[in-house]
């Protein structure tokens, strides 16, 4: 079997799911059109229905979809074959993968066609174009050299950004991005590069070695940046069929099984728990044995060659489930939601607006007048949800902030012990040398630096589950209010139409009719929002993940760092020279090098927990702010264009009289227009999902 049959369902699968994004997306474009339409002929005859914010929802949400973007993100500790791994599924030496070398930078790999590569910087210089071989050339670091080169704790390349290579991939054409990352468990400034823009991807290829399962730095990373966080991880575990070069006896096919097995073993006890998902054990489509190499000789040979025993066709089939599937479905459900809320609120404003054709102006303005008590029910629903926002903002923000300088001050107390996992780097032999004491200072340095990052990572996760209870308690308040506005916009319609309000008979689904800014607070849709650089994709979408890292994250590490790293070396060094280390008094020694570490630490924590308290405060804020100023434009926006709605018919009557049977006639025509759009969303969903089960 070969490469192309094995991915040819694959590239099937992909290929249909984005011809229904399409097609839904086709659906959304027809829809707005014959709404906007519809509100271009209102102004010559009975006056727009005000439906501004849904043309304005819908067109994101369509735009969303014909880009379809996936992005896979590729993470691991350097040398553990990233880089190799996308050269077999290129199927060309496209990175570099040698032993000696790696990517210095974030790597975003699209589809295009002609190859080329675009480096992107942080100030304001043109872009760069390179062809490959170019940029092999000028953006790989030679791995002997790169933390002489950070002294720091900056990247190589200061100031890039990214790069962006195009290259004609099928895989690619489908809209999946897959970003290579610069390796962990190098400086701490990459990792931070490389961990921050999980929350940017859909899903992480965490990639390890079959000959070093599990270490402790990978560990670390699974443990403080990916759990419990809510990705959607798989594991690619590399050089697996190196196993056999490491027996006795290679030929023992008994001994091999046997070494297969407790590898199974150790890599099944490590991972399963991040292999979880509603409550499922999901172990065995989410790791995967591969051997990277093996894949990429045979391809680069054969671009047609079989990868069976590669472990490839099994990752690209857990990946095609996954794609094809689970996230498909997930952003086609939120493309439905709008499609329904668009036509219930079209549907609405037309059966408010048939009533009224046959009134004069006068009676027009009587009746609307007698709503304004009504109106100023929404604009205090608005406000009392505003209030609660505000006063879930100052809660949260010093509740968080206080946790902040409480955890910050306790670092002290559990120092001893939580430092201990941090020095297996560290040779106390080395500082007696002149020639390495540079060399050891650096290590404890990192070594420190690996011990704050990973504490505030875990802050960070308690923060965010702090935010997520106050966002959830929020929905559930978003919904009571959202109930009462509609209570109240129903009895605004039965005072101006005089009809008593009924169920659409169209409906499709259970509270379509709730406004549409109850389900955005509720977050039952979002557009999705991507921050690379500045690259973002369409929408204007709420994601307090990405403002909590920016605004608390890259602030309280550097800080915090800064603060202290420097400064405690010299009286450690001082220690350290006056016990004189030898191999009797090494273990007194280490215990002597915790304790000043966490003395140094110590004079720092009560100015840090300070200075930090209020760009934390400022930083959870940040999150409520949006969310508020989001909320209450939505709210504002549905109650102006409820009043512009009857507004738009008096000022047409007041200038001519209002044709009624044509009038009806095309808005009846609007209604069924939107509704058959509507129906082709719901029959492409549905049919979707057949096909996925």
């Amino acid at each position: 079997m070969n490469y192309k049959t094995e991915t040819d369902n694959f590239l099937k699968d992909l290929e249909r799911v984005a011809r229904v994004r399409v097609e839904v997306a086709n659906c959304l474009e027809q829809m707005a059109e014959t709404i906007e339409l519809a509100e271009l002929e209102g102004k010559i005859s009975s006056g727009g229905l005000g439906l501004d914010s849904q043309l304005e929802d819908m067109k994101a949400v369509e735009n969303n979809l014909r880009q379809g973007g996936f992005r896979l993100l590729i993470l691991g500790d350097m040398q553990r074959g990233k880089s190799t791994f996308l050269n077999a599924l290129i199927g060309e030496d496209l990175l570099p993968n040698d032993v000696n070398s790696c990517a210095a930078i974030l790597t975003i790999l699209r589809y295009g066609q002609q190859k080329k590569v675009t480096v992107y910087f942080h100030d304001k210089q043109q872009p760069q174009q390179l062809d490959l071989q170019q940029f092999k050339q000028a953006y790989t670091i030679n791995l002997t050299g790169t933390k002489q080169l950070e002294p720091d704790k900056q990247q190589v390349f200061l100031n890039v950004s990214h790069a962006i290579i195009e290259y004609p991939l099928p895989l690619l054409e489908k809209g999946i991005e897959i970003i290579d990352s610069p390796g962990l468990n190098d400086t701490e400034y990459r990792n931070e590069l490389s961990l921050g823009y999980i929350n940017n991807c859909h899903a992480v290829l965490f990639v390890m070695q079959a000959s070093q399962p599990c270490t402790l730095a990978e560990r670390r990373y699974l443990e403080n940046y990916i759990k419990d966080r809510g990705v959607s991880i798989f594991f690619s575990i590399d050089a697996w069929d190196g196993i056999r070069e490491g027996l006795l006896d290679p030929e023992d096919e008994e001994e091999l099984q046997e070494a297969e097995a407790k590898l199974r073993r150790v890599f099944r006890a490590n991972l399963a728990e991040y292999c979880q998902f509603d409550g499922m054990d999901i172990y065995d489509e989410r790791v995967f044995p591969i051997s990277a190499i093996q894949a990429l000789r045979r391809r680069v040979k054969n671009p047609s060659a079989s990868l069976e025993g590669t472990g490839f066709p099994e990752f690209l089939g857990a990946l095609n489930t996954f794609l094809t599937k689970e996230r498909a479905i997930a952003q086609l459900r939120q493309a439905r939601t709008i499609a329904r809320q668009a036509y219930t609120r079209t549907h609405a404003a037309i059966e408010r607006r048939i009533p009224l054709l046959e009134q004069d102006v006068n009676q027009l303005k009587r009746k609307i007048n007698s709503v304004e008590p009504e109106f100023k029910n929404l604009t205090d629903i608005r406000d009392r949800f505003q209030q609660e926002i505000r006063s879930t903002r100052n809660t949260q923000a010093k509740r968080i902030a206080d946790s902040f300088r409480t955890y910050i001050l306790n670092l002290g107390n559990t120092f001893e012990t939580d430092f201990l996992r941090y020095q297996s780097d560290l040779n106390l032999f080395d500082f007696l040398s002149k020639n390495k004491r540079d060399a050891f200072n650096a290590v404890l340095q990192k070594a420190f630096e690996q011990y704050i990052n990973d504490k505030l990572s875990n802050w960070t996760l308690s923060a965010e589950k702090d935010l997520n209870a106050a966002f959830a308690k929020l929905a559930v308040s978003a919904a009571q209010y959202g109930a009462s506005y509609s209570q109240v916009t129903d009895e605004i319609t039965e005072k101006i139409t005089r009809q008593k309000v009924i169920v659409n008979p169209h409906n499709t689904a259970e509270n379509d009719n709730t406004p549409a800014w109850t389900k955005w607070a509720m977050g039952l849709f979002s557009l999705a929002r991507s921050n690379l650089a500045g690259i973002a994709m369409a929408g204007a979408g709420f994601d307090w993940k990405n403002i909590l890292f920016n605004h608390v994250a890259v602030i309280g590490i550097d800080s915090i760092i800064s603060a202290v790293t420097g400064i405690f070396l010299e009286p450690i060094g001082l220690a350290l020279l006056d016990l004189g280390v030898d191999f009797v008094q090494a273990d007194r020694t280490r215990q002597e090098l915790v304790r000043t570490v966490k003395t140094e630490l110590f004079k720092h924590l009560s100015q840090i927990a300070s200075e930090q308290w209020l760009p934390v405060y400022n930083g959870v804020k940040e999150c409520f702010d949006v969310y508020e100023r989001e909320v209450t434009k939505r709210i504002d926006d549905d109650i102006t264009s409820r009043k512009s709605e009857l507004g738009n018919l008096v000022n047409q009557k007041e200038t001519f009289e209002v044709n009624r049977d044509a009038e009806l006639q095309r808005l009846q025509k609007l209604d069924g227009e939107v509704l058959v759009k509507l129906y082709q969303v719901e029959s492409i969903f549905q049919n979707l999902l057949i096909t996925a089960t």
